[in-house]
């Protein structure tokens, strides 16, 4: 199997397009739980439940929900935080740093509250600010490895791949073997043309305790960009509806075909091995 390689435009265009959104920008504690990380050294617990699980009409019915309880106490850290965080499952980046700015004024010195405000940041496009916010939420004596891992997300989007892998690393020094890390350190390498390696460290993630089904829609997408669409297919459909699986399938199918790739890779993988 020959492996799937861009030139310095079809990186930029087609891997950025597909692989950005695949960063997990985490910094606001475990999905799904409130309880902090004993094996972490000052982790920051979750604000509000997660928002990963709901299709979209339970999101838009919990912005509402979050909405009204933010009208009722707009100065309430943890309702501005959760109604941030469901404005930007739904789109609304723009809205959702808004939000986190008031809070952020409120509480200037907050380390879950610089955490959220540079996820918000990240999110709406103001990656410079997004790192300063997230670097300043970082303490030497008490360091947390969903900051290390958030700051690589954004030193990724930077396009600044070899810092990003340090903060992964030094997450993983604290956090070792957590498939959020590991599967944005593997996203890391697609963005350099190394989807080989990404594969690698996403096979890693996948196979630990806790990984969520955004891990193995990324590894379904590396194995997609090495041409490997039967398995990548099995691989998308474990945890998705057969209609989801396509769908995702099908964006990287489009976004292959803008580069011209997809019938190439397509009869590469018919080819039986030599």
């Amino acid at each position: 199997m020959t492996a799937f390689s861009l030139g310095e435009t079809g990186r930029t265009g087609l891997l950025r397009g597909v692989c950005l959104a695949a960063l997990v920008l985490a910094v606001s504690g475990c999905a799904g739980t409130n309880k902090p990380d004993r094996m972490s050294t000052g982790s920051i617990p979750a604000a509000t439940r997660s928002y990963d699980t709901m299709n979209m009409d339970q999101l838009r019915q919990a912005e509402e929900t979050a909405g009204k309880a933010y009208e009722r106490s707009p100065k309430d850290k943890s309702v501005g935080m959760s109604y941030a965080s469901v404005l930007m499952m739904t789109g609304k980046n723009t809205q959702a740093l808004a939000v986190m700015q008031q809070i952020a004024i409120a509480n200037p010195a907050d380390r879950d509250v610089l955490a959220a405000y540079g996820k918000a940041q990240a999110a709406a496009g103001q990656l410079e600010q997004a790192l300063s916010t997230i670097q300043r939420a970082q303490t030497p004596d008490r360091p947390d490895w969903r900051l290390y891992s958030a700051e690589g997300a954004v030193l990724d989007q930077l396009g600044r791949s070899n810092d990003a892998r340090s903060r992964y690393r030094q997450a993983l020094d604290l956090k070792p073997n957590d498939p959020s890390v590991l599967s944005n350190l593997g996203m890391s390498y697609v963005l350099s043309s190394d989807p080989r390696t990404a594969e690698t460290y996403l096979q890693s993630a996948i196979a630990q305790p806790g990984a969520d089904s955004r891990v193995r829609q990324n590894l379904a997408l590396v194995v997609g960009l090495q041409g490997r669409f039967a398995e990548a297919e099995r691989i998308a459909a474990q945890e998705l509806s057969p209609q989801q699986a396509q769908a995702n399938l099908g964006y990287l199918r489009a976004m292959l075909s803008q580069q011209n790739s997809w019938q190439q890779l397509a009869k590469k993988d018919a080819k039986p091995a030599g």
